[in-house]
Formats: C-alpha cells, structure tokens, sequence
C-alpha cells in the first residue's frame, strides 16, 4: 500500500485543477474525475447543451439525487437489518428459556 500525498492535476470541463491526495486515493480520485467528464459529455449530447457552468450544475445535481437514493436505500437495509436481528434475538431468548 502507497502512503503520502501526490500532486496530481484533474482534469474536469476541459480546465485543469492542481490537488494533493493521498496516494492510496489516486486511482479513486482521477477515476472521479472521469465519471465526472462522462456525465459532462452525456449530457451535453443529450441536451444539446454547451455551457459548462449548467453542465457542471446538472452534474451536480445529479450526484446528489444518486447520494439521496444511496442513502434512502442504505437507512432501508439498516431497517431491515435491525428487524431481522430483533426477530433472531427473540428467537434465540425463547429457546435458551
């Protein structure tokens, strides 16, 4: 495992941003980056759209719908989690009686 920090440039709506990250995260951040880019692209061949302010926008608005949806889902398990535990725990007290 790669410690440290690296200065690296991302690439994002043809403009190039200067950061330091942790080594272990580079692969995670220019993947990012490129996630980024491709919604970029999509949405400008969808939409017709050559702003890069809106573009970067409807990104942005994207990302955080999936994160509310991410989230929802997550706290959905949890909950389903909790009650499947609670039922095995009855469970278990009913047999150790």
């Amino acid at each position: 495992m790669r410690s440290g920090n690296l200065s690296i440039k991302i690439k994002i709506a043809d403009r190039e941003y200067p950061m330091k990250v942790a080594a272990d995260n580079e692969e995670k951040i220019r993947i990012a980056g490129k996630l980024i880019n491709d919604k970029i692209k999509n949405y400008r061949e969808q939409f017709g759209i050559d702003d890069k302010q809106d573009l970067l926008a409807m990104v942005a608005f994207d990302c955080v719908v999936e994160k509310m949806h991410t989230d929802e889902y997550q706290q959905q398990n949890e909950s389903y989690v909790t009650e499947k535990l609670g039922t095995l725990n009855k469970l278990i007290a009913q047999e150790i009686k």
